[in-house]
């Protein structure tokens, strides 16, 4: 896929007509994946104020600090025939934004807004009334267009040969740590600009599906969940999660996690167009909880990835929204008695039929070496 495929010109106009369709009479974005969707322009968090104005009625506008202006004419947001408005240091850019924007009643601002910016912005526009911008941004950012898919294609393809050789690093005697600072420099090697996590949880640390890595050594017997994940030059993520097991693990382990395998197909199989979130978390839940391991799946299965790794839809009980084609999201059971853990997650994508598989490395339990080789 091309720059202008993912951050395509028709955007900027897509947006105003969906920040009317929200009642929206403007949204202001600043640096964030909403800006960055909108534009194609990835601009530093600064204490200086970033800030594109697309109003429902009118033209948008970019406010950069000079310094910046460079870096803006230089990404995609410099092709669009953008007006680009650059303020000097003496300037207040919250009140020419504001200035520029005219007499709004409600404004969505970025949900990623740094509070700062947030209540700047209140001052600025005391009429307004300030709402999310997520609002108008949601529906068209939830639905990905076929060059973000192939973007997510290729996040899973990279983090995929991350996985491949993890296997030759998980051995009794190394620690958590130590395998991490592999991963880490493997996600860079294959691919992608930064590394987002590296989880390697070995042992009773495999039972805490948000622990990272620790100076904990690997032993024979360990379970090993291994969940990684890291942003493309694109914008676009990564993440996947493979468990593996430091030679033959408890026979108690082998026993769960069959039934994991089985959930994550199921859940997987029930993606379609037209079925809820909750319905793919119910699919995935049923098994685990039909085995006795209820109790020990105690997060959502899945959430949606793009610009970022978390978004929207989220994969979870309560959210009878249906799914559509172009969605992309994990499907990520965990069962976590204690003693140890474990989790297998890929990226799928709904399809006008069905769904796609972004990540193909095995599934099944990968039982790895028993000693630190010399």
């Amino acid at each position: 896929m091309t720059t202008d495929e993912l951050y395509p010109a028709g955007r900027l106009d897509q947006v105003r007509k969906a920040t009317g369709a929200a009642g929206l009479d403007a949204v202001l974005l600043t640096p964030g994946p909403d800006l960055r969707y909108v534009i194609g322009y990835d601009a530093k968090q600064l204490e200086r104020l970033t800030c594109l104005m697309v109003p429902a009625q009118g033209d948008p506008a970019l406010f950069v600090p000079r310094l910046e202006l460079p870096a803006a004419q230089a990404s995609p947001a410099g092709a669009l025939g953008l007006e680009i408005i650059a303020w000097e240091e003496t300037d207040d850019p919250f009140r020419l934004v504001a200035g520029k924007l005219g007499d709004a009643a409600t404004v969505g601002l970025s949900d990623r807004m740094w509070a700062l910016s947030v209540l700047k912005f209140r001052d600025a526009l005391p009429a307004a009334r300030l709402a999310l911008a997520g609002g108008a941004l949601r529906p068209l950012r939830i639905r990905k267009s076929a060059a973000e898919v192939a973007a997510l294609r290729e996040a899973g393809a990279a983090i995929d040969r991350v996985h491949a050789q993890v296997g030759g690093w998980l051995r009794s005697g190394v620690t958590e740590r130590a395998v991490g600072a592999l991963i880490t420099d493997a996600i860079l090697a294959e691919g992608h600009a930064s590394v987002d996590f590296v989880i390697v949880a070995s042992g009773p640390n495999a039972a805490s599906p948000h622990h990272e890595v620790s100076d904990r050594v690997l032993t024979a017997g360990d379970a090993v969940v291994v969940d990684i994940g890291g942003t493309m030059p694109s914008g676009y993520c990564s993440d996947s999660t493979r468990t593996y097991a430091i030679g033959e693990p408890p026979a108690e382990f082998t026993a769960y996690y069959q039934v994991l395998y089985d959930a994550q197909e199921a859940a997987c199989a029930a993606v379609r167009p037209g079925v809820t979130a909750e319905s793919v978390d119910a699919a995935a839940r049923e098994p685990i909880t039909e085995a006795g391991y209820g109790a020990d799946f105690i997060h959502r299965t899945g959430h949606g990835i793009g610009l970022e790794a978390h978004e929207d839809p989220y994969i979870v009980a309560g959210n009878d929204e249906p799914l559509e084609p172009g969605m992309a999201f994990s499907v990520e059971p965990g069962i976590y008695p204690g003693p140890h853990g474990a989790r297998i997650e890929d990226i799928v994508v709904c399809t006008q039929d069905g769904f796609e598989r972004l990540n193909h490395t095995p599934r099944e339990l990968a039982i790895v070496g028993w000693a630190l080789e010399v």
